[in-house]
C-alpha cells in the first residue's frame, strides 16, 4: 500500500472515529448536586454520516476532596463509584430540533459524597463503519457536591 493511501485510510478512519465522540449535555460543568439526590445524566452524541452501533457505556461519581490536590485523578484511570453501566441508544427527542441524539439517565450521587469537587466520567464504546472498527472513549465533567 502507498503512503498516501495509507495516510488517507488513517485520516478517514481517524475522522469517522471523532465524528462518534459523545459528551455530557447535563448536568452543566461547576452545577451543585447533592450528596443522596437523584440527578439526571444526559449523554449526547451528535449524528454522523458514518455507520455505527453502540456498545454501551458506564458514567462513574468520583469526589475529588479525597485525593491529595483538588483535581481528580483522570477519568482513564478511575471512574469512582459505578451509577450506571448498560446499554446506550441515543435518540431525537421532540423537545427540541437543535438538540443531537441523546439519552438521559437517572442516576443517584452517592450519599457519603463529601462536600467539595467531583466528577462525573462516562466510559463510552461503539464499533464505527463498515469494518467495524472499536471507538472507546472517556470523558467528564467537575460538578460540586454542596
Amino acid at each position: 500500500m502507498k503512503f498516501t493511501q495509507l495516510f488517507a485510510l488513517s485520516t478517514i478512519l481517524v475522522t469517522a472515529g471523532y465524528a462518534q465522540k459523545a459528551s455530557i449535555g447535563v448536568p452543566l460543568p461547576g452545577e451543585a448536586v447533592q450528596a443522596g439526590s437523584n440527578i439526571t445524566v444526559e449523554i449526547d452524541r451528535p449524528n454522523s454520516l458514518t455507520p455505527s452501533t453502540e456498545v454501551g457505556i458506564g458514567i462513574g461519581f468520583l469526589s475529588c476532596v479525597d485525593f491529595n490536590s483538588s483535581a481528580c485523578p483522570s477519568p482513564s484511570e478511575v471512574l469512582g463509584s459505578i451509577l450506571y453501566s448498560g446499554p446506550f441508544n441515543p435518540q431525537y427527542t421532540n423537545v427540541s430540533s437543535s438538540k443531537p441524539p441523546h439519552q438521559n439517565f437517572t442516576v443517584t450521587i452517592p450519599s457519603t459524597a463529601k462536600s467539595g469537587p467531583a466528577q462525573i466520567a462516562v466510559t463510552h464504546s461503539s464499533l464505527v463503519g463498515a469494518g467495524p472498527f472499536p471507538f472507546n472513549e472517556v470523558f467528564n465533567i467537575t460538578v460540586n457536591v454542596a
